[in-house]
């Protein structure tokens, strides 16, 4: 007998690294790295029906602005 996982929307806390190409899914400003500032983004990956569908990168303060759309960023 198979179990089979129902993956759910999730998002994490982590930090931005230099190089970062992402744009908040909120402002649609870019998630810039700041090598003094050592800032944080959210990355959700976003499931569709059990599948997974695509990544969001959110500024943390966009991300709980916006009420947190995918749960509290662990």
């Amino acid at each position: 007998m198979t179990v089979q996982s129902i993956f759910t929307s999730r998002a994490v806390t982590r930090l931005i690294e230099a190089g970062n190409t992402a744009t908040c899914t909120i402002c649609r400003l870019p998630v810039k790295f700041r090598a003094k500032a050592k800032l944080q983004q959210v990355i959700a990956n976003v499931y569709n029906d059990g599948v997974w569908e695509r990544v969001e990168h959110f500024h943390v303060d966009c991300y709980e602005n916006a009420s947190r759309p995918y749960g509290p960023a662990s």
